[in-house]
Order: structure tokens, then C-alpha cells, then sequence
């Protein structure tokens, strides 16, 4: 073991001591700013550079005496904004995405587009007039009301039904047979929990058990909801408010105008469990707070497919559906 050890230090240093240095051979090779290798001098650089700047070129006096601030604003065609550009800062809700807004994109879009039937198959055409049986009989009428209905069309990639805008709408009856009072408090509650300046409506029929007479005075309030307001409240009405409502099954599934739009209404109990008005509960009359009828407008052409999209959403229906 004794006779094995040094050989095993030999064998390590033996190929050190093969390798040629290269160290010397590179200090060697480097040349430093103070030798006196050729080289071209500041002066050569700085007088390629302009003496005199541009900044200090006076302004020719012609020049000065014929500009004309007033003329020249009146032989502008495109007139500036007349007010204040109003900046706002951004807030945290500018930098976050909308979680309804994501689930369409990233799930509904997808889904909504899904086609049950190959691109290339055409629908089997319909025998209609060739049967032996509607030989010389007269043509059926046309199905369906005097109203024309919206035609459905197959559903692609730009055409996928969405959430265009919601309004929430409360009628105050007592507004006309007590004191404004209560249009004000409902006023209020709508914008606060819409974040949208609410607008104020005078009736248009005459109701003669309320005393009210068209045209005299305020009786509605309402607020129209885009964009991210519109996802915000739709937020909060599914994950706040409806849940937190005792026994209720959800919308009628007769709701509907068969264009798309979904209608159901809130009591004043359940418009009381916003947020916006839990936290100042105090600042509203109990007794005065309204109800609302929330109307969700969307792209679809049918009550069917504005249906399917609202229960994706997390809003639920129940009872006999009617398409």
C-alpha cells in the first residue's frame, strides 16, 4: 500500500508539468495606453465637433414680429377641447382583470363555439310540398305573432353571445303621493350600489289609486352599467347578494322578452344586502329603501342562449323554461 502512494502523486503531477505555459506569452502580447504605439490625438476628435450651437442662433426679428397667436388659432380647423382634460390616476382596479370578464374570455368563448355537427354536413332537406298529402291543399300561413322575431344564426367566433350592459331600474310610487324624499333615497342606493349616476324619469301613464298624473312628477330612477361597472356588479350580485337570499330558487325561466334579454326583480330586503349599502346602513331610511328590477341585455338573438350564458355566469333558473 506503502510502495503504491507516491506513483499515484507522480501520475497526478506528470501531465501538470507536459502543459506549456501560456501566461507569460499573453503579458507578453498586451499593449497599454502608455506605450507608443500610434494612436490619433484628442485635438483630431474635438475638431470634428460643431463650434458654435444651434441653441444660441438668434431668432430672425421678421419672424418675431409676425407671429400671430390669434390668427393662427383661428385658421386651426381642428379646434382644441374647449375644457380641462380630466387625468385620472390609476387605481388597483385599473391593474386587475375582472374575473367575469376572464371567465368569458378564457372558458365561455371557447365553449360557446363548440360545434356539435361536422363543417362540411348540410341539414337533410325537408320533403315540405313533395309529399303525396300537401298535393293541391293551400299553403300554411306564416307561424308565430304579428311581431317579427330576431333570426338566429349559427353561432361562430364573431358572433359569441356576451354581456353588452345592465340596467337597474326602481319605480318609487310614493315619490308622487308623499315627498320626494323617497325618490332620493332611492336615488341613491341605485348609484351607490352601481357606481353610475342614476337619471330620474317622470311617469307616463296615470295611475288613479297612487294619484299620479303623466307628466308632473318624478317617479323612477335609473342607472345603465358598461364595461367594468358592469362586470363589478355582476360580481357582487353572484357572489354577494343572491346567495345570502333566503329560499330563493332563482329567476323564473319564463323571463324574457325573446330577444336575449333577461328581466327578474329584487325586494328592499335584498337590495339592502349590497355592500356598498351594508356598510353605511345607517345613512338610509329602512323603510325607504326601494326595490329594482334588474334587466341583463345581451347579444344574444334567443332567450335559450342568453339563458345558457347567464347560468355560466352563476346566475340559476328554475320552473318551466320557455324558449
Amino acid at each position: 500500500m506503502a510502495a503504491r502512494e507516491p506513483s499515484r502523486f507522480l501520475s497526478r503531477a506528470l501531465p501538470r508539468a507536459s502543459v506549456p505555459s501560456i501566461r507569460p506569452q499573453g503579458f507578453l502580447s498586451r499593449r497599454n495606453v502608455s506605450d507608443e504605439a500610434p494612436s490619433r490625438r484628442l485635438s483630431d476628435h474635438l475638431s470634428e465637433l460643431e463650434s458654435a450651437s444651434s441653441l444660441s442662433t438668434p431668432v430672425p426679428e421678421s419672424a418675431a414680429q409676425s407671429f400671430d397667436p390669434v390668427a393662427r388659432a383661428k385658421a386651426r380647423k381642428t379646434q382644441l377641447p374647449r375644457g380641462r382634460p380630466i387625468l385620472r390616476p390609476p387605481s388597483g382596479a385599473d391593474l386587475r382583470r375582472n374575473r367575469r370578464r376572464g371567465h368569458h374570455e378564457s372558458v365561455l368563448r371557447s365553449h360557446a363555439a363548440w360545434l356539435h355537427a361536422s363543417p362540411e354536413s348540410t341539414p337533410s332537406p325537408r320533403m315540405g310540398r313533395q309529399l303525396p298529402y300537401h298535393k293541391n291543399r293551400v299553403l300554411r300561413g306564416p307561424r308565430g305573432g304579428d311581431v317579427l322575431r330576431l333570426l338566429r344564426k349559427p353561432i361562430k367566433f364573431n358572433n359569441i353571445p356576451e354581456i353588452e350592459r345592465i340596467t337597474i331600474h326602481s319605480y318609487v310610487n310614493k315619490a308622487a303621493t308623499e315627498n320626494s324624499s323617497w325618490l332620493h333615497v332611492a336615488g341613491i342606493a341605485v348609484q351607490a350600489i352601481s357606481n353610475v349616476r342614476v337619471e330620474t324619469f317622470k311617469s307616463k301613464t296615470s295611475v288613479a289609486n297612487w294619484g299620479i298624473v303623466p307628466g308632473r312628477d318624478s317617479v323612477a330612477v335609473k342607472a345603465e352599467l358598461y364595461g367594468e361597472n358592469m362586470y363589478h356588479f355582476l360580481g357582487k350580485l353572484v357572489d354577494v347578494v343572491l346567495p345570502r337570499i333566503k329560499d330563493w330558487e332563482g329567476v323564473k325561466g319564463t323571463s324574457g322578452d325573446s330577444s336575449g334579454n333577461i328581466t327578474f326583480g329584487m325586494e328592499p330586503e335584498n337590495v339592502a344586502l349590497f355592500p356598498e349599502i351594508e356598510v353605511n346602513y345607517d345613512m338610509y331610511p329602512p323603510k325607504m329603501i326601494p326595490g329594482c328590477h334588474i334587466t341583463l341585455h345581451t347579444s344574444a338573438r334567443t332567450d335559450k342562449d342568453a339563458r345558457l350564458l347567464l347560468s355560466a355566469m352563476g346566475i340559476p333558473f328554475y320552473g318551466k323554461i320557455v324558449n
